[in-house]
């Protein structure tokens, strides 16, 4: 035990020194602060004067049918309050001339109770005038007619205006709400999983091609070494993200104000303390499957430069898993056969049953099954990597084949 720990507090000084680490974890904080930052500081450049930007655009209507185009323009006032709704002096080529010129950002010229053209220049990809011109034009179609058939004005304008009220009451889990989490983590997990376990698989590689590796695997146990390593950068990890996400917090807490009733910044920081527990179980868990796996690989890479191919099959294998998660969230079936799957198995478990927890309705057992086979697995991949590490630091030259590394397994 004295072992792990004297292998645990030198591979996490070496990260805490390391300057590329370190620089990563400062940038990400100065990104944060600048972003949380970024309300408060807009603020002081605002000009209290009204400015030329201030000033609304100006919408152009016309009525070529039976439409008072004093209605017209009155009812488009209503709908549009971001415009500035003017009636049109001349005819389609002098409303042209106007949008052309700047004097006017858009018009509408309806031709009919439930037919219009509309005039823009550069038509937008998030323009939605259209729409709201479609339910303006429907409207005053729809009042007309109830009146041309004895239905009083008043009487009519409440009918048509009539709204529909509804509550939701939630029995189980509201995949909208919990939808950001769940990326956020998965997301975090993929970044975290890819970065540092290259890490450890590089720092394993670097060793033996150092020949110290010689000395040190006959002076210590595999398995202190193996699990002193990558509890280090799992440790590494955490501090990082809390590092970046706490900050992120607090420098939230100091701009709260500023932010005022942001849906998504808000919801970010308001996850329920159950979800935060079970995201840093899968994550840890998670992230030590991966290391260990990372691991063994690198100490039999002959090369350093043979990392990136000796770890491709275990960087395929959680990519597919988190392919898996991210389409079934898209699809909003989490549930589905793959996923439930997914969830008992070590290598994807740690992303598919979080997205279940997190979106939808998951028995306590089902839970609890999850996270005993990912226990079982961590220390079961954790000691087969340890005896895959024994065998490859000491193999030079040429990769070691898949059965060579088993015999030798098996020897040792």
């Amino acid at each position: 035990m004295g072992q792990f720990w004297t292998i645990l507090r030198f591979e996490f000084g070496g990260y805490l020194k390391n300057k590329v680490f370190v620089g990563v974890t400062v940038f990400l904080v100065i990104l944060i602060a600048a972003l949380m930052f970024f309300p408060r500081i807009a603020v002081l450049f605002e000009s209290e004067e009204p400015s030329e930007s201030d000033e609304k655009a100006v919408m152009l209507v016309s009525s070529d049918s039976d439409i008072d185009v004093e209605l017209l323009a009155e009812a488009f006032s209503g709908a549009f309050s971001e415009y500035d709704v003017r009636k049109a002096q001349g005819d389609a080529e002098w409303i042209k001339e106007q949008i052309l010129s700047g004097g006017a950002e858009c018009a509408f010229v309806v031709s009919a109770p439930t037919s219009y053209t509309y005039y823009v220049d550069n038509l937008s990809m998030y323009d939605v005038n259209t729409a709201v011109a479609d339910e303006v034009l429907l409207s005053l179609y729809r009042m007309s007619a109830v009146i041309e058939n004895g239905v009083p004005a008043d009487k009519a304008g409440e009918i048509l205006s009539a709204s529909v009220t509804h509550e939701t009451e939630k029995l189980g889990k509201d995949q909208m709400q919990n939808f950001f989490y769940t990326y956020i983590m998965i997301f975090a997990l993929y970044m975290v999983i890819l970065l540092y376990g290259q890490m450890v698989a590089t720092n394993v590689a670097s060793e033996k091609s150092s020949r110290a590796m010689e000395v040190l695997v006959t002076s210590a146990k595999p398995t202190s070494m193996m699990f002193g390593k990558v509890v280090a950068s799992c440790l590494a990890g955490l501090l990082q993200l809390v590092v970046v996400f706490g900050s992120a917090l607090a420098f939230y807490n100091l701009n709260k104000s500023y932010w005022g009733d942001n849906a998504i910044i808000g919801a970010f920081f308001d996850i329920p303390l159950d979800l935060l527990v079970y995201m840093l179980v899968f994550f840890v868990l998670g992230f030590f499957i991966y290391a260990f796996m990372y691991g063994a690989i690198g100490s039999t890479a002959s090369k350093l430069e043979d990392i990136n191919t000796s770890v491709m099959p275990v960087t395929l294998l959680f990519i597919i898993g988190f392919f898996v998660v991210v389409f079934s969230m898209s699809s909003g079936n989490i549930d589905n056969t793959l996923m439930s799957v997914c969830s008992f198995i070590p290598f994807t478990s740690p992303m598919a049953m979080f997205t279940r927890i997190a979106m939808s309705t998951v028995p306590v057992w089902e839970i609890g099954v999850s996270i005993a086979i990912l226990i079982v697995s961590v220390f079961g991949v954790g000691a087969v990597s340890a005896k895959i590490y024994r065998v490859g630091v000491l193999l030079y030259g040429t990769t070691p084949r898949l059965g060579a590394i088993l015999k030798a397994i098996r020897k040792a």
